[in-house]
């Protein structure tokens, strides 16, 4: 069973994150959209405080929602997804289009992923944690080799104390980098013929301009908006701007 948050109260939205994300990643947002609805944030397999299985594809991961959602009686929803969440999201709507009212992808498309985080990994599994003491020593070598602030606190949050004192990864790291080809690949099944939007930071490269018209033949009724001044993380670098998309699109 999938662990989750819930916020508000209505007819459902889940949101689900990205790679190295977890349900406490779109509280801003989740907590926005409460005004209307019930808003459910689950940690997606191999990550957070969900199962760690020995297994990471987009068909496994959308029965795993689907499953959540039929364990909840939420027989059908709206759905928002992030990234690698949003490629959880595309399958649940191509392959159970009934469990989806309405579908939300941020920054992400449904095809082959460029590879964007083979460093990260490089420097997460180089991070020996049985070997540092305080948060400050992981900050200080994920420093070194992970340019970017905001990207290294992000996956700081993965980092957790456990009750002897000796600090751990939320996530199933392992497993994520052996199964890092099946995170960058492609999302198929029948056409979701319902509505859906993508959202696109202006400043990120995950749905290239050029790509757009390709989205039509799996999403017929796809809209693709833009954010201005947001890369990747949309909902860190433009969070009312996104709630208000949000809202005007599920609402």
């Amino acid at each position: 069973m999938l662990f989750s948050r819930e916020f508000g109260q209505g007819n459902p939205v889940l949101i689900l994150h990205g790679l190295f994300g977890f349900s406490d990643n779109w509280q801003t947002i989740a907590k926005g959209l409460a005004t209307n609805h019930l808003v459910v944030t689950p940690d997606l397999r191999n990550h957070g405080r969900s199962p760690h299985t020995d297994s990471h594809t987009y068909p496994e991961m959308a029965e795993d929602v689907l499953a959540f959602m039929h364990d909840h009686w939420m027989f059908h929803g709206q759905i928002v997804g992030h990234s690698m969440g949003g490629k959880v999201a595309m399958q649940l709507a191509l392959t159970h289009p009934d469990a989806v009212e309405k579908l939300v992808v941020v920054d992400m498309e449904p095809f082959q992923a460029d590879d964007n985080h083979s460093g990260i990994f490089e420097a997460l599994l180089g991070l020996d944690l049985s070997k540092i003491t305080t948060r400050q020593e992981a900050e200080s070598y994920l420093g070194e080799r992970i340019a970017d602030f905001g990207t290294r606190q992000f996956l700081l949050k993965n980092i957790t104390r456990e009750d002897d004192g000796r600090f751990s990864w939320k996530m199933n790291l392992p497993v994520l980098w052996k199964h890092y080809q099946d995170i960058l690949a492609p999302v198929s099944g029948n056409p979701f013929d319902k509505p859906t939007l993508f959202i696109r930071g202006a400043r990120s490269n995950y749905i290239k301009p050029e790509e757009i018209p390709l989205i039509k033949p799996l999403f017929p009724q796809a809209e693709v908006i833009s954010i201005e001044n947001a890369g990747h993380w949309v909902h860190a670098d433009q969070p009312q701007e996104l709630l208000r998309i949000l809202h005007d699109f599920l609402d």
